[in-house]
């Protein structure tokens, strides 16, 4: 026993050392967070999700819902109330001939937890001045503010940046903007500042509905949440992205009751019948669904779940298939 007794010191000296090392090695915590870039491929083209940030909203400003269902849905999801947080995201899409980013982010507007979508996008190993087409779905602030920086200088040298014809010329108007209530004045002042120095250097543009921007991408009507609100289909090699803007805010509640509305929508009813009919579209066609307001990277497919209702199913993580080694 005495042999054997002392033929385990050596272990135990090991082991207080280990554990002593163990100690040492211990580091404080980074209290960073990775890029928020997420990529993919989509026939020909490369699409990078890109993350501006996220807000916290009030459940107050959404309606037709009573109070027990919305709180039962935001618990399923397990979503905070009375605030749930919104992402906030564009998409940078590389057809091999244009570098196209749809929405901008807020830039400074909505302060510090807003604003990350241009260094996000050098963080993909993209630089600004490669952006040659800017397209907006609509005309809010958290899309076209990061057009300028806080000088209203354009972060976008070479890119011209295009929105929707009845867009433009409802957040352009100084009588739509004089009319408007004294809360949503600031608004129109946003979109006239953001939009200056692209349409004084001819680098503003509008279409039409259904017109394509650039090939591959095409303009597909969603007006409601505001006059001009666009979404896109982007197609390649026969797989489509839609890429629908606004459509949802708040997925643990909009998705399983498309009528309810959010105050931030312009004209509710027609927000409201715009999403019921593209959640029922998308459900039936099975395609590839962006949002800028779902959780980042906001990626995924709208599946039906009977009587109205219906799902969001994320995408899963997964390498780009042609950039995995041998």
């Amino acid at each position: 026993m005495h042999r054997l007794h002392k033929s385990w010191l050596p272990l135990t000296l090991i082991l207080l050392l280990g554990l002593a090392s163990w100690a040492q090695a211990q580091a404080p915590p980074t209290e960073t967070q990775v890029p928020g870039y997420y990529r993919l491929q989509l026939g020909d083209f490369e699409v990078t999700a890109l993350y501006d940030g996220a807000v916290q909203i009030d459940t107050k400003l959404l309606h037709n819902i009573n109070q027990p269902e919305l709180l039962s849905l935001l618990q399923a999801k397990f979503v905070s109330h009375p605030k749930m947080q919104t992402a906030v995201n564009g998409y940078l899409i590389n057809t091999g001939d244009h570098l196209v980013l749809i929405d901008t982010g807020a830039s400074t507007l909505f302060g510090p937890q807003l604003g990350f979508i241009q260094q996000n996008l050098k963080a993909s190993g993209y630089r600004l001045v490669d952006v040659d087409t800017v397209i907006l779905t609509h005309m809010h602030a958290d899309h076209l503010g990061g057009l300028v920086n806080e000088d209203e200088e354009p972060l976008y040298p070479q890119a011209h940046v295009f929105v929707a014809e009845q867009e433009g010329a409802y957040w352009l108007s100084e009588q739509t903007a004089a009319e408007a209530p004294k809360n949503r004045q600031q608004a129109f002042a946003v979109a006239r500042e953001a939009s200056a120095p692209y349409r004084q250097q001819n680098r503003w543009h509008t279409f039409s509905n259904n017109s394509e921007i650039v090939p591959g991408i095409r303009s597909v009507a969603a007006n409601g949440h505001t006059p001009g609100h666009t979404a896109f289909s982007i197609q390649s090699k026969g797989q489509t992205l839609y890429i629908w803007g606004d459509v949802v805010h708040a997925h643990a509640v909009q998705f399983a009751r498309p009528e309810v509305s959010i105050d931030f929508d312009v004209n509710q009813p027609q927000a409201v019948a715009t999403r019921k009919t593209l959640l029922h579209q998308l459900a039936a066609s099975g395609d590839l669904v962006g949002g800028m307001h779902l959780p980042f990277p906001g990626l995924g497919h709208v599946r039906a779940d009977g009587q109205g209702k219906y799902a969001w199913v994320p995408i899963e993580f997964s390498l780009i298939l042609d950039k995995i080694p041998d």
